[in-house]
């Protein structure tokens, strides 16, 4: 019998290297990695994965296929706090229900036909598909090849499937309403310079919140920078140096990394938050409590997330079989201290 063993000496490789290509994991080159595929397949070798639980139903395994993305998800998916608080809670709510979950990481261009050849490979009982980067376009080709298919972190109104996203709409208006509440008047943005589905509702709630106040954000008060970026960067270091008096008196920003970015920012030109200018983000990663000082942000609901796309998938509505569905969980805001009302309103 062919063993993990055989595969690493073929090709020349670790035996963890195998496992991290049996497992779509990031942490070797693409072309070990079809090295790997390739002798895999010539040797007939079969991967089995290990199971998270004793409770279950024996054979019942979920596919997650993070695609990944230069942007947003990045090939190291797995260590951006918010997908790894995702994925912790899906692992913890498979391994609860005694299911096997397998754990992949995609090109996004390449996901409808990578997806493609690990369920031939090995089927699963169904897919849970991080979508975060993929276009409606993508989502619309995977979803009619795997039709138990739950789709995280994105929605598309167009297609039918089983969509699973955080109200990104709401979450915005919550943190601008929030900001005018404090008395500030003038609310800058700090979006991402790579747009996508939640960044683009996230601005629609902004802009909502401020017009329902009677204001109007200019031009000038929009910044983009990475939204992957946790440290200052010199694009917002020279613009907030520029504009060091004339600057909003609060800053949305469309993540917690931006927002963290940003505090990092305008602390190296001498601007203090909240003192001199507030800042609020989205997504309420640990982070969000580790950067001084702690972020005002909106919380997702990451478990209850993870709860509704297991739940679906392995416990589907006898009655809704064959019906898609989008489902949009509520945010909330969290309040700590990286907002106070503006200087000339300070009470």
């Amino acid at each position: 019998m062919i063993k993990i063993e055989d595969i690493a000496k073929h090709a020349n490789v670790s035996k963890s290297a195998v496992s991290l290509a049996l497992n779509g994991k990031p942490g070797i080159s693409p072309q070990t990695r079809a090295n790997i595929l390739r002798i895999v397949k010539e040797t007939g070798y079969i991967h089995r994965a290990s199971r998270t639980g004793k409770t279950g139903k024996a054979g019942s395994t979920l596919r997650f296929v993070a695609c990944t993305h230069a942007g947003i998800v990045l090939e190291h998916f797995n260590q951006q706090p918010f997908f790894m608080e995702l994925i912790h809670y899906i692992e913890d709510k498979c391994r609860k229900r005694g299911i096997s979950l397998l754990v992949h990481a995609l090109p996004a261009d390449e996901a409808e036909r990578g997806i493609a050849a690990l369920e031939q490979e090995q089927a699963s009982q169904g897919i849970i598909l991080l979508g975060t980067n993929l276009t409606s376009a993508q989502v619309e080709a995977i979803a009619r090849r795997h039709r138990n298919l739950i789709i995280l972190d994105t929605c598309h109104d167009t297609v039918s499937a089983n969509f699973v996203v955080m109200n990104n709409t709401q979450g915005a208006h919550q943190a601008a309403h929030y900001l005018v509440e404090q008395g500030h008047q003038r609310v800058g943005l700090v979006q991402s310079h790579v747009r996508m589905h939640n960044f683009d509702a996230r601005q629609q709630g902004f802009h909502l919140a401020l017009a329902g106040a009677g204001l109007k954000i200019a031009e000038s008060d929009i910044f983009a920078v990475s939204p992957t970026v946790v440290t200052s960067q010199s694009v917002l270091v020279d613009t907030f140096r520029g504009r060091s008096h004339d600057l909003p008196t609060a800053l949305f920003c469309e993540c917690d990394y931006i927002a963290i970015s940003v505090i990092k920012s305008l602390g190296e030109i001498g601007l203090r938050v909240p003192h001199d200018i507030s800042v609020v983000g989205f997504d309420n990663i640990h982070e969000s409590v580790v950067i001084s000082p702690e972020l005002t942000t909106i919380h997702v609901e990451k478990e209850a997330m993870a709860e509704l796309a297991v739940a679906r998938l392995m416990e589907p509505p006898l009655q809704l079989t064959g019906i898609t569905s989008k489902t949009v969980v509520d945010t909330r805001l969290v309040v700590r201290k990286s907002v106070r009302p503006p200087l000339d309103t300070a009470y």
